[in-house]
């Protein structure tokens, strides 16, 4: 009761004229912001701190949380639209979203997406305001063999669900922690895979990875097969979702967003492993699952749930326990210390109306960005009437913006084509780009912790199951990897022992 005493309070301060407006902006460039592929909300948070010094620390901070939450609504829409993320969380949102908008169902798709991002964010902030405390002792239980079994899990299952092939996707996912691994090694302090170049020295920046592999390999695929004059008719029904993608729709809402925020309030949980995790959840339940790889609306709905309650989860570490698990996290971290704040045990004691009016700026950001989102459905999707040349060469400027702005080099641009021309390679070759940026964003996080764990048992590798939490997720890792097996050898053994037609 306390705590929804304080939540009033909260709500009484958001709802004035000023804070209104300022949640009403950064909502607003958040989803701006999403839709251009390379730019992202901590690239944007990051450009306008100097500007928001004179702003009080409540409005400041209620523009950046506004410009998250936007982000992540915004960065499903070119990713169902143009196979071209806004923010590496979005990425599976590309895989049936863009096949839906190719069949002429983008309405229904960023309409599931919107809807979907509302449920869950809704959800997820009422979770961050009441379920907080006990997430964050939660959190805090997870030592380093838990994380490593967490990450095993997270790469088996992608590896196996997001490619044709288990072997095909363990490529995939190795290209991405090489990747991952280029630069100063945290540890011995030595140079790994830089070939020389010193502008490796800092490592390759997710944004342009994400970009080079998703949107310049599409654009350069146009290239090649001389489709650039081609437009698709994105709108064959109604701008709204029908009765049956609702009914389809509102299980993986809820089932994205109970994946969705404990993994997100975890320390290095982030919002990739969840949308990874929702994607082979719907794949396994749906009652069509023939419909996966060619625009299931499960596949859009779960992802992007769970996207938007990660982004919810992200704040209970940052705010309890003064953790940052993403880069815009880390961002609003910096935003805080510029105002004297420091996230943290003590942050609700000592500071309490700000992170109460914070709060409540959530519940209001979610529903100005429903609000504004849904009636854009029907302009979104007009994009897809645009010949493709247009479209692609918008996409590659702005993906060279975006490269630019998060290296500055000429360096920075070569690396940007170079991953465009292997992700262009490995689409060719039927190998999944997506398993590519999972292995870039989890490997190093992955290698870190497997060294904190050798390092406390002394190199005894047994501590990888010193716990019951390490022990299930080991178990669904051995399980995930003899399913498919085990199922391929039953059918073999099926067909085997069938009689033969008689002739």
């Amino acid at each position: 009761m306390d705590q929804f005493g304080l939540l009033l309070d909260g709500f009484a301060s958001a709802l004035t004229p000023g804070h209104l407006l300022w949640a009403l902006v950064g909502v607003t460039i958040g989803t701006a912001v999403g839709v251009l592929p390379g730019i992202g909300p901590a690239l944007t948070v990051a450009l306008l701190l100097p500007i928001t010094f004179r702003l009080d620390p409540a409005s400041a901070l209620i523009l950046f949380a506004g410009i998250y939450y936007g982000g992540m609504y915004g960065g499903s829409t070119t990713s169902i639209l143009l196979n071209t993320p806004g923010e590496s969380a979005s990425m599976i949102s590309a895989l049936e979203g863009n096949k839906m908008a190719r069949a002429g169902r983008a309405a229904a798709a960023l309409a599931t997406a919107a809807i979907g991002s509302f449920v869950a964010g809704t959800i997820g902030t009422v979770a961050l305001t009441f379920v907080a405390p006990v997430l964050s002792d939660f959190a805090t239980s997870f030592g380093p063999p838990e994380y490593v079994a967490l990450m095993a899990l997270a790469f088996v299952t992608v590896s196996a669900l997001l490619g044709p092939s288990l072997l095909k996707g363990a490529a995939s996912l190795l290209v991405g922690i090489t990747i991952g691994l280029v630069g100063i090694d945290s540890q011995t302090g030595q140079p790994r895979l830089v070939f020389g170049i010193d502008s490796l020295l800092d490592g390759i920046d997710v944004v342009i990875v994400v970009v080079a592999l998703f949107a310049l390999s599409e654009a350069f695929g146009h290239l090649l097969t001389d489709t650039g004059h081609s437009t698709v008719q994105p709108l064959r029904e109604r701008a709204i979702l029908s009765r049956k993608d609702f009914r389809r729709s509102w299980p993986s809402w809820l089932r994205g967003t109970a994946l969705g925020f404990p993994i997100g309030s975890l320390p290095a949980g982030g919002a990739e492993v969840p949308t990874f995790l929702s994607y082979s959840v719907e794949k396994k339940l749906s009652k069509q699952p023939e419909e996966f790889g060619k625009g299931a609306i499960e596949g859009v709905a779960g992802p992007e749930a769970a996207n938007n309650a990660a982004a919810a989860g992200v704040l209970v570490p940052l705010l309890t326990i003064g953790l940052p698990t993403s880069a815009t996290a880390a961002v609003i971290l910096t935003a805080f210390q510029s105002y004297g704040l420091q996230p943290g045990p003590q942050l609700f004691s000592e500071s309490g109306p700000l992170v109460w009016t914070l709060i409540a700026s959530l519940y209001v950001g979610n529903v100005m960005l429903l609000v504004l989102n849904l009636p854009l459905v029907r302009m979104w999707a007009k994009l897809l009437t645009i010949p493709s040349y247009g479209i692609y060469a918008g996409v590659i400027v702005f993906a060279t913006l975006g490269a630019y702005a998060a290296g500055g080099t000429t360096v920075d641009l070569l690396i940007l084509c170079a991953l465009g021309v292997l992700g262009l390679l490995m689409r060719e070759a039927g190998i999944p780009v997506a398993p590519a940026i999972v292995g870039l964003i989890l490997g190093p996080l992955a290698e870190q912790q497997l060294r904190r764990a050798l390092t406390l048992s002394e190199g005894d590798p047994s501590i990888l199951l010193s716990g019951p939490i390490t022990v299930v997720l080991w178990s669904v890792v051995v399980l995930a990897l003899l399913t498919p097996a085990a199922g391929a050898w039953f059918r073999n053994r099926r067909r085997a022992d069938a009689p033969s037609p008689v002739r």
